[in-house]
Parts: C-alpha cells; structure tokens; sequence
C-alpha cells in the first residue's frame, strides 16, 4: 500500500476527521444513508497535521502539476486548505463558491485570476465530483485552464470517476477509501464483518439501504 495514503488514513481515523458507522448510518446533507463519513476540515484544528495537510498537499502538486501559476480552493471545505497552500506555494489564491453571490458583485471566483493562468484546484474531499467540477468550469469559463485537482480524501465512487475522466481533470489525492478501510481494519477500528457492507455501500451509494 501507498505509505502516504495509509499513514494520512490513520492520522484522520486518530482525529475523528473520518467516521465509520456499519450499522449506524449516518444521513448525508444529499439525503445519502452512509456507514462513512468524512470532515477533512477537523484536521485545521490541529497545528502539526494542518501544517502535514499543507505540506502533503505541496508535494503533490510540485510533483504533479509543476506549471501551476495559481491555486483556487472549493468553498468551503477547502479555502483554508488552497489558501495555506497558496502561501506555501507563494502563488496567487482564489476560491469558487458553489453559487454566485447573492448581493454585490454577485461573485462566483473570489479573488483575481488573470486570463490563460494555469490553475491548480484544491478540494478537501471527492464524493460524486459534482461540486468539485462545478469549480472547474466555472475557472475554464473565466478563461483559465486547470491543469488538474489535488484532494485530501476520495471515496472513489464509479461515478466520480467518470465525471472526471469526462471531465479530462486529472485528481490526486493524500488518500482514499481503500486505505482508510484498510487501516481501520488493521487498528481493530471496524471488524471484518463490515467490509461486504462498506463495499456493497460504496457500489452503489446513492440507492444503499440497510435494514435493522
């Protein structure tokens, strides 16, 4: 296994950024039920792994996407994240928020991108793509070309996968679902029981039911 991936698993599983539930569901703001739920965000409330997270996020995208003239972070999960990366990166920051605003300029992209910036998206987690490629075109119609997304979390869904490749948006991440299970797992966190639920949740998480 990726040795980033598994140790960042267990760094959220430790922090309770990532909870999992088989037999609790819990109720996403989609109306989903999930066994899995993620908030990224905890991890700012903690100085040593915001400062991994920045770093970790840092590496990727020097390694990955080396042409990057600008950084643009999804609201909100994800502004505070683009932004210490930005500074890191000392390259310009903008965030895109889900919708215009409703007052004053009535802005989507806060902050100044100049026309043929080659842009990097920062996103806290991936679940269907949806608002993470909502961000995307709304920085392509401004003129811009993203050169790809990096993300701290992906629950890999099928059809995530699809939008992006549509989408022609390249997406890394510091970890994913395989390796959080599998650490849980392995810490004793869940038992081998769960796994056929997690997995069959996963295939399908849009219509996943379970009975009690």
């Amino acid at each position: 296994m990726d040795k980033l991936k598994k140790d960042f698993a267990s760094k959220l599983l430790k922090v309770k950024a990532i909870k999992l539930q088989p037999n609790n569901p819990f109720t996403w703001a989609s109306g989903w039920s999930s066994p899995f739920y993620c908030d990224n965000r905890k991890t700012l409330s903690y100085p040593v792994l915001r400062n991994y997270v920045k770093l970790e996020l840092v590496h990727k995208i020097l390694e990955h996407f080396p042409d990057v003239e600008a950084i643009a972070g999804v609201a909100t999960g994800a502004i505070a994240q683009g932004a210490l990366v930005a500074d890191a990166l000392n390259l310009p920051f903008v965030y895109v928020r889900s919708k215009p605003k409703d007052h004053g300029l009535e802005n989507l992209i806060e902050g100044e991108l100049k026309p043929n910036m080659k842009v990097v998206v920062v996103e806290d987690l991936v679940s269907t793509g949806g608002s993470s490629l909502k961000a995307v075109d709304a920085i392509r119609r401004n003129a811009c070309e993203v050169i790809g997304m990096v993300a701290s979390y992906t629950y890999g869904f099928p059809v995530a996968e699809a939008a992006f490749k549509k989408a022609d948006v390249k997406l890394v991440t510091l970890t994913d679902y395989e390796h959080v299970v599998a650490e849980a797992l392995s810490t004793g966190y869940i038992a081998e029981s769960d796994i056929d639920v997690l997995h069959e949740w996963r295939k399908d998480p849009a219509n996943w039911k379970k009975e009690f």
